[in-house]
């Protein structure tokens, strides 16, 4: 898996805010809202990069089967 890249981004307080509880509606982290939300218009405006992978799954891993 390639290394992920930080970056420093300067947000308005009350547009973090926002983001922040929206992240919380939708079970995400604010960071991984942002990246949800930049890929989503990436996509949006055909200009997602080809042979880029997936948003990480992150917690715990799904069970192999019911009852297991």
């Amino acid at each position: 898996m390639a290394e992920r890249k930080g970056v420093l981004l300067r947000l308005d307080p009350a547009v973090h805010d926002a983001l922040a509880r929206w992240a919380a509606d939708e079970l995400r982290s604010t960071n991984a809202q942002i990246e949800f939300l930049l890929r989503r218009a990436l996509v949006d405006a055909g200009r997602m990069p080809s042979g880029v992978g997936g948003i990480p799954r992150r917690g715990r891993p799904p069970k192999d089967a019911p009852g297991d």
